[in-house]
Formats: C-alpha cells, structure tokens, sequence
C-alpha cells in the first residue's frame, strides 16, 4: 500500500524544506547552529503541520548522529530511561550528542519530564521537543530553562502554493496524473497554514476524480470535504477548528453554540487542562474590564478542574462557558497593551523621568532622582495630576474605554481625574 501524499513528500533536506525561513533560511539561527554541526536542545512550538518533526529528522540526517523517538502519548518514564541508555552505550568519544526527539512534550507527566533532566544537562542527549501547547504551561521550569524554544509559524499563502506545486509535479503517484489547479482559494482556506492537512486534501480529491485528467476547482474542493469532512483530518487537527468555534461563540454572546463545542471537544477527548486555559485568555481578552468577574470565574474553574478531574470537571468549564458568553464584551485591556507594546517597538527605552525614579542612594538623589514626585495619597480623592509617561511619549493614549456599564464607571472615573487630557 502507498504510504500517504504526506508522507512521501516529507522533505529530506533543509533546501527541500518549506516556510520557517526565520529560523532555517539562511544566516538564520537553527541553520547556523546547523551548518556549525553542533546544536544544544530546544524545543519547537507551532501548530500541526507546519513541519516540526521534519525538521527534527533534518538535523539529524545532516549532522549523522543517532536519533531517537518517543511519543509523549505512548512512552512513559520507563521507556525514556531505556532510550537514555541506549544512547550512553552507543556514544563514542567526542562525539556529536545523540539526538533525542520528543513529540507532544506538553502531554509529558512532570515526572517524565524530570527523567530527562541529568541525560540532557551532562549532554548524554540533545533534546528536540515538539508542542502545539505553549511550552510555559506544560514543560517544568528546570527542563525549559536547559531548552531554547523556537516558534514555528502557520505556512503562509506563498509556501502553500509553492508546496502545492511541488506536489502536483514531483510525487510519483501524482505525476501519473494530469493535474490543473485551476483554483486554490479553497484549498489554502481549508489547510489552515497546516502542510499536512493541505496535502491530505489535494490527495483526497485526486483520488475522488474517476478520470485522469482532474482540474481542481473550490466547488470541487468544497464537495469533497462535505462528503468526507473527517478525511482532510486523520490526525486531529480539527481540534483547532473546534477550539476557535469555541472562543468565537462566546466572543459573540451565543452561549447555546459555545456549550455545543465544549460538548464537541469533552465527547472527543480534549484536556481539560487546555479548554480551562482557552477560558482563562478568553475571559481577560474578549470580556476584559466589561466583566473584571469574567478573569475570576475562568481562574476558578481551572482550579476546580485540575482538582476533580473528568468527569464532572465538565460542570465548572459549563459553568464558565456559559458566563463568558453571557457576559458583556469589552477588549479594551487587549488593544491597549497591543497599542503601548507597538509603540515601544517603535521608540525604544525612552528614559523614566526623573520624579518617578527611586533614590536608592545619596548620589541618586544629588542628581535629582525622585525629585518633584508628588504622592498621591496626600492629595483629596487621592489623586493629584502629574506625568507619568516619558517626555517624548507624555500626550500619548493607548487605553480608550468601551461602552458597557463598568467601563463607563472606570471612564468617567478617570474623566474627573484628568478632565480634557482623557
């Protein structure tokens, strides 16, 4: 049987392989360390598909040094020490370290983890972990703080094409076809920026064509995949489809549709750790200073979550769900720190003006450190007007409320403070 599109065209070398090119193109970081021939342990942290493990398999072949592999899901400490030993035995002197690589760390236990601590700080392995998961909820402080972590993008609409292309001209089962891409907006819309995801659809409509001459269109596409909707999605990426629906819902205040994908997402397996995390961002991004509540309840039911477990963890994510979606909106909080981080980028460390300094010491304060500071408390209404921004930036405004009855409060409030500069 044919291996899968996928499969076959998993890139073999670094000038084969697609997108990334912050990190693999050249004079890049991870090319560096690459075309050096020594690399120390990192992990890689993107969404499915976007050539994690390829790149992995990459280094490996060209640095030629032993590479191991273990699935987070399958392995337990047990198999981890046995790898470990294996590559103690079989490392000769001076020797490039072997190359041990870890898909879905973030489903490691933390006692897994802390089985790979000595191996990878003495150097007995050089750890390559994969996550979709954000490596600061999941991966322990001790083994991240041994790792770099670099972050692997979605492949954007130029890699996808490129790929698609390389498909269609290249691989052995394809070229016995004719093939015409005549539109591509459905598939690049589908594939989400996920290689494999778009490969397994272009190879399911392939396959769907009864002649040999198939020229691809989006009504075809779009037909395919609502006969077969699972087909495109034989290693779960439709997790990401249904977490987005999820925080969608109740970004837009349907909490019937947000309960439906937290039920979709319970009845398919999901941890529970990852929705109540979804919740907490959801909370702090899209309710914000409407509901200051909103942050609490989603805080609490994480907790709640991690301390009973399935089954009945799924009444405080309910719970939740249906609050946030309840809740007025507001991303007032999201857009302003947004807006402050654009405009330090844009302007640098622009100094702390003087009154807002601490004087530590007796020189500080001789060169005027904390000078004309006035402190709030010993004013009315414990507030008296001052600038608290840098010179260069003291007009600027990043936070504009919005309207819900809270935030009118908080609105007026800082009206009265500063009148016409608010």
């Amino acid at each position: 049987m044919s291996q899968p599109l996928a499969e076959r065209l998993r890139p073999r070398t670094l000038d084969d392989y697609i997108g990334q090119k912050h990190l693999v193109g050249e004079g890049a970081v991870l090319r560096k360390m690459i075309d050096a021939g020594r690399i120390s342990s990192f992990i890689l942290w993107g969404p499915p598909g976007v050539g994690k493990t390829t790149l992995a398999q990459i280094i490996a072949n060209r640095l030629e040094t032993p590479f191991f592999t273990l699935s987070a899901v399958t392995s337990g400490v047990k198999d981890v020490r046995d790898v470990i030993e294996k590559a103690q035995k079989g490392r000769f002197f001076n020797e490039a370290s072997p190359i041990l690589f870890i898909d879905e760390i973030h489903r490691f236990s933390k006692s897994q983890q802390d089985s790979l601590l000595g191996a990878v700080e003495k150097g007995v392995v050089t750890l390559i972990g994969a996550t979709t998961e954000n490596p600061s909820f999941e991966v322990i402080r001790p083994l991240l703080s041994r790792c770099q972590l670099y972050v692997l993008k979605s492949l954007g609409k130029d890699d996808l094409l490129e790929l698609l292309h390389r498909a269609i001209t290249t691989d052995v089962e394809l070229k016995k076809r004719k093939i015409e891409l005549q539109e591509t907006d459905a598939l690049l819309r589908y594939s989400g920026g996920d290689a494999r995801k778009l490969l397994n659809i272009l190879e399911l409509v392939v396959e769907a064509s009864p002649t040999d001459d198939v020229v691809i269109t989006d009504r075809m596409v779009e037909d395919r995949l609502q006969q077969n909707p699972l087909a495109y999605d034989k290693d779960g990426e439709m997790h990401y489809d249904i977490i987005s629906a999820f925080i969608k819902s109740i970004r837009g205040s349907d909490p019937d549709a947000a309960v439906y994908w937290l039920a979709r997402m319970i009845e398919g397996g999901e941890d529970p750790k990852f929705i109540a995390r979804r919740l907490v961002i959801s909370a702090a991004e899209d309710i914000g200073l409407a509901n200051p509540n909103a942050l609490l309840l989603a805080n609490a039911a994480f907790d709640a979550v991690q301390k009973i477990g399935w089954p009945e963890g799924r009444i405080p994510l309910a719970e939740a769900t249906v609050y946030l979606a309840t809740s007025p909106k507001s991303n007032s909080a999201y857009l302003a720190v947004d807006a402050a981080l654009a405009r330090v980028r844009q302007t640098g460390n622009q100094p702390v003006p003087l009154h807002l300094r601490n004087a530590p010491t007796q020189l500080m304060a001789d060169l005027g450190y904390h000078d004309g500071y006035k402190y709030p408390h010993d004013y009315p209404g414990h507030f008296t007007p001052q600038q608290y921004l840098p010179d260069a930036l003291k007009n600027e405004r990043f936070w504009h409320g919005q309207h819900s009855p809270a935030e009118d409060k908080l609105c007026q409030r800082m009206k009265n403070y500063w009148g016409k500069e608010f």
